[in-house]
């Protein structure tokens, strides 16, 4: 049974939303503002959260900063303005998703339990190998834990899910579509730039020199790959 935070102060909102998802068997916990939903967070361990740009005391924004200085869960942000910046702020805080309002809650549905199919398929791949080494790089499949020469690195789901698939592949050159559709799926209605994000978030954090990389390289013209 997926667990799923809900986090938005429109309340009608947050209850159609909690309605459907419980009608398909998810356990479903529910928070009207930033604080609460940190602390929510906090004390508890979600398979994926819904979480509005527009709350009271905390913005959704730094909500999902500050989760991601304590867990990878999936993140989705629900925005209502639709616009391109919003989008990509809230990939820069961390995020792994969007969703413009208003949305349809097939929509919603749909992509909570993509990130579940993902997520269940990574698990049965990781029984065959639960740790990858590659050079510096570690990724322990079955912690989710990514290091470089033995320092830890918090990773987004995400941004864990590139580096397995880009150190499973070296060498080889992922286009941003093809990178899209590997990690966000075939459905994902979003545009190359959510990946563009991603990997420079990515190289901020594992990148001794984020401007000439060392691990996750760019292929002019063409997309991106791992090189030991």
């Amino acid at each position: 049974m997926a667990r799923v935070l809900v986090v938005d102060d429109e309340k009608l909102i947050v209850k159609g939303i909690r309605f459907s998802l419980e009608q398909d068997g998810m356990d479903v916990d529910c928070a009207y503002d930033g604080q609460e939903a940190l602390d929510m967070a906090t004390a508890n361990e979600y398979d994926i959260i819904l979480l509005d740009v527009m709350l009271p005391k905390l913005d959704g924004f730094e909500v999902c900063q500050r989760i991601r200085d304590f867990s990878n869960v999936p993140i989705v942000m629900l925005t209502a303005k639709g616009e391109d910046m919003d989008k990509i702020l809230g990939l820069e805080y961390g995020a792994d998703d969007y969703i413009v309002k208003p949305f349809n809650i097939l929509e919603v549905k749909a992509r909570i339990k993509a990130i579940m199919r993902r997520s269940s398929g990574s698990r049965n791949k990781e029984s065959v190998s639960s740790v990858i080494n590659s050079g510096d790089i570690t990724l322990d499949l079955d912690a989710r834990r990514f290091s470089i020469l033995g320092d830890e690195i918090n990773l987004t789901t995400k941004e864990f899910d590139m580096m397995q698939l880009f150190v499973n592949n070296p060498g080889k050159v992922y286009s941003r579509d093809l990178l899209l559709s590997e990690i966000w799926g075939s459905d994902y209605p979003g545009d190359a730039r959510t990946v563009d994000v991603h990997i420079r978030r990515l190289r901020e954090k594992i990148e001794p020199n984020p401007s000439e990389p060392r691990y996750v390289h760019t292929k002019w013209g063409s997309g991106y790959y791992y090189q030991k």
